[in-house]
């Protein structure tokens, strides 16, 4: 049997205390293990699987044992996963690597069977929202990233869970994707390479639109992933059928 089959996933924040966050990894764990290695070519998570993420050299968040468990067997069934990271697990350094995942930053486009794809996690891409963009250089900034490593771990993940509860999602406010207005779908318009499909996560609303290149010379489609604090979901597309589907929960 051919393993035709890709999964894209964003947005779980395991950690986050918003909602059952033991019935979140729960169902993230039972997400990955209902996986058929058999079938399956790759998985690709889009960022902010964590909600706070923080490694030193010998120190790594605790827990997850079970989620590691079942991405460490998916690798060695001979499924390909790749990470990006997001706004909230930024600071992956080397660990998920030396479980064998390989990280990848986006706009990151690869070919899939006949079809070609633009991934990444989406935050920081299109015109626009100079404020945002600003912090997120000082979080990708390695001198400021080696200032927050001399903070003991215990302050370090205090401050990082601190600051994610009093994020949008800790708030509970809701996004609304404002469709053709978004910088997301601008930068897809303007994409130079020609895309059949845009996928995303970040802004936690489940969207699946046309997109028209900007010169109107082809069209592609731009999909976001919703996030698992509302509801587990995931993408899957089969190379052998040609279809790109979400899940049915």
């Amino acid at each position: 049997m051919d393993r035709s089959l890709t999964y894209f996933v964003s947005d779980v924040h395991l950690g986050l205390q918003v909602g059952d966050a033991a019935a979140r990894e729960k169902a993230f764990v039972d997400f990955l293990r209902g996986i058929d290695p058999a079938r399956t070519s790759a998985l690709y998570l889009l960022g902010d699987i964590w909600d706070f993420w923080y490694e030193y050299r010998d120190v790594v968040p605790k827990g997850y044992v079970r989620v590691f468990s079942a991405l460490t067997a998916l690798m060695d069934a001979g499924v390909q996963v790749y990470f990006f990271q997001g706004n909230h697990d930024i600071w992956t350094y080397r660990y998920f690597e030396d479980l064998g995942m390989k990280r990848l930053v986006q706009p990151y486009v690869t070919a899939i069977g006949p079809r070609k794809f633009c991934l990444g996690h989406g935050d920081g891409l299109g015109p626009g929202n100079r404020g945002y963009k600003f912090m997120r250089w000082i979080f990708h900034n390695r001198f400021f990233q080696a200032c927050f490593s001399t903070l003991h771990p215990w302050l370090a993940f205090r401050l990082g869970n601190g600051w994610s509860r009093h994020s949008r999602l800790g708030k509970n406010i809701s996004y609304h994707f404002r469709g053709a207005d978004e910088p997301l779908y601008r930068f897809c318009a303007a994409f130079p390479e020609k895309v059949d499909f845009f996928i995303f996560g970040h802004y936690h609303a489940r969207v699946d639109t046309p997109v028209v290149r900007a010169d109107g010379s082809a069209s592609a489609r731009l999909l976001l992933l919703g996030d698992w604090i509302t509801a587990p979901n995931w993408l899957v597309y089969d190379s052998e059928a040609g279809t790109l589907s979400p899940s049915r929960r």
